[in-house]
């Protein structure tokens, strides 16, 4: 099958899907109203709350909640075969992802902003509110665990990357001080940092860094772990100093390479002609991992993903200029998401294999698959690159810097993002140094996902990054879950039809605690006493959101009105704001919430 063909039916289907499904979506279940004054007006503060363009909106969103996770994710899970994997991105980012990440977006907005942890607790309640505390707990463990180790593997099969992205913390810093004092446009600064950036990859190319004779020095059977220990240092103090002297710099220059990839994978597709080289479905060896569930959780990010509600409610939701936009940036940032991890089903089908027996020693076993996921979307994005003219050890370097930068700056925010939730935590457990000890606080969101990148080792306890990645999937599920829930019910108040939001959350649902039983069984029959524990825990957390969400959304079908609220999604008031004018100037309530809707 030629990769052009696949690329062009997949970006018909999200054309498809964005014009049609995301209009319903706008129109019959969010109601989206170009005359309600969004919380980036009513509380604009030039620094939080800011009434942002639409375009330059959807771009920080998007950089936002790209990554390397739909990257990785689609990488491992073409072992299943291109077919199913490409399939369940397809129908997973039109139908769950892009109900997900619009629907947060326009819950927030509906909400003052707020956060989708403070909307769980508001429109379920506050047991909801703990839940989504603990699985983002999990969650941000197992991100910033998982992207360590894939750094890891980066930095050793990819030495002449080392300096690029060493250099790029320096640079970023310097970018982020201009800025910072002279109050000028990002534009400018960080498109020359891209440049600097690919112009060091030439140094790195001559000035290769491998640490594995440190590794040998201090007895570390594996370099990567050598890496891994000195990413969470870095992670450690990248986490206490301001975001704008280096995470938001790192995230300017970070987004030039997200579309310079893009561009790179369809214009190599296009020029090159590759040819997927996997079979449509492959014919797995026994003992893998069963095609259901596992296919869905090892996707994760690809499909849907639970991280975007955390940025859509946390950032994009205070910048929303008219809650109109929230279609185009939150509906098309699912499908950005998308393409990008069809852009790594076909660099790891088409571009890193000449022949389907090159690509079945690849993907000659699901353990194999998933350590070699990272590695083999660099090598195909390099061989597409390579189509440009582009020389093909140039061509590999640039595809780990650009990969390695995406993993890094999600390592920055999520280590970053769990020293607030630890010190969260600790107001709520009344615990104060963990509440008020920075110090204590930062130490405990690194050592904890250094401990699960660090103590099984793989080896004898059978520890893989195959499972890391697959625990990782599951609390994401559970988180986009949690979010699900929260739109549902907050759909279903306003007396419309939630089942575009249901669908996807029961299915997720399902994928979910049928994975995490299979794998807790496997754990227990293989005595791996570190994981089966934290299942058992996943799985518990699992049913405690399944209970509350059907509590919930029953109660809310008692609470609805004959008529629906709010308006029609073309600014024309509803049949309840005509006859109640009072009821269309405020939410519903929300079962003892705020009532936060204003016009």
């Amino acid at each position: 099958m030629p990769a052009i063909v696949v690329a062009v039916v997949v970006g018909v289907l999200f054309f498809l899907g964005y014009r049609y499904y995301s209009s319903y979506l706008a129109r019959k279940v969010y109601a989206l109203d170009p005359a309600f004054v969004t919380p980036a007006h009513e509380f604009n503060d030039g620094n939080d709350f800011v009434p942002t363009n639409k375009h330059v909106l959807f771009g920080h969103h998007f950089t936002s909640v790209a990554g390397a996770a739909p990257i990785v994710g689609p990488a491992i899970a073409v072992f299943w075969g291109w077919g199913p994997a490409l399939l369940w991105i397809v129908l997973g980012t039109i139908f769950a992802a892009g109900v997900h990440d619009f629907g947060a977006l326009a819950v927030s907005v509906r909400h003052k902003a707020k956060s989708i942890g403070t909307l769980a607790g508001d429109v379920i309640n506050g047991r909801a509110r703990m839940l989504f505390m603990i699985i983002i707990f999990f969650l941000l463990t197992l991100v910033n665990a998982v992207f360590a180790v894939v750094i890891g593997n980066l930095f050793v099969g990819n030495p002449a990357a080392v300096i690029p992205i060493i250099v790029e913390i320096p640079m970023a810093m310097a970018i982020g001080q201009y800025i910072y004092k002279t109050r000028s446009s990002a534009l400018i600064p960080s498109i020359v940092g891209v440049i600097v950036l690919y112009a060091l990859i030439l140094v790195g190319q001559a000035f290769p860094i491998s640490l594995d004779g440190l590794a040998e020095a201090l007895g570390v059977e594996q370099t990567r772990n050598v890496w891994v220990v000195l990413l969470f240092i870095y992670t450690w103090v990248a986490s206490r100093i301001p975001v704008w002297m280096l995470l938001q710099p790192r995230d300017y220059i970070n987004s030039h390479q997200l579309f310079i990839a893009l561009g790179v994978i369809a214009l190599g597709v296009i020029v090159g002609m590759n040819t997927i080289q996997a079979p449509v479905v492959n014919d797995v060896p026994e003992g893998s991992p069963n095609f259901f569930p596992f296919l869905f959780i090892t996707v994760a990010c690809g499909a849907v993903s639970g991280f975007h509600s955390l940025v859509s409610s946390g950032t994009t939701s205070k910048q929303l200029d008219k809650e109109t936009d929230a279609r185009y940036v939150g509906y098309m940032g699912a499908v950005g998401e998308g393409s990008l991890a069809t852009g790594a089903v076909l660099a790891a089908t088409a571009g890193v294999a000449a022949s389907e027996v090159e690509w079945n020693a690849l993907y000659a076993d699901f353990a194999t698959a998933s350590g070699g996921a990272a590695g083999n979307f660099v090598n195909g994005v390099a061989q597409f690159a390579n189509n440009l003219a582009i020389p093909l050890d140039l061509a590999t370097t640039f595809a780990a810097v650009v990969v390695i930068s995406f993993a890094a700056t999600t390592m920055d925010t999520g280590v970053r993002l769990q020293r607030y939730l630890v010190q969260e935590i600790g107001e709520q457990l009344r615990i104060k140094v963990l509440a008020r000890n920075l110090t204590v606080a930062t130490t405990v969101a690194v050592l904890i996902p250094l401990a699960m990148a660090l103590l099984p080792g793989g080896g004898a306890s059978g520890y893989t990054f195959g499972v890391l990645w697959q625990l990782f999937g599951t609390t994401n599920q559970l988180t986009a879950g949690l979010a699900l829930s929260v739109i549902a019910v907050w759909v279903t108040r306003r007396g419309r039809n939630p089942l575009a939001a249901i669908i996807p959350l029961v299915f997720l649902l399902a994928m979910t605690t049928w994975a995490l039983i299979l794998n807790l069984r496997n754990f227990i029959e293989a005595e791996q006493w570190v994981l089966a524990p934290l299942d058992a825990l996943i799985f518990v957390l699992a049913i405690w959101l399944i209970v509350e969400a059907v509590l919930a959304l029953v109660a809310a079908r008692r609470e609805r009105p004959a008529v629906p609220v709010e308006g029609t999604g073309t600014g024309e008031e509803s049949v309840v704001a005509r006859a109640n004018p009072d009821q269309a100037t405020s939410d519903v309530p929300l079962g003892g919430a705020d009532r936060d809707d204003r016009r």
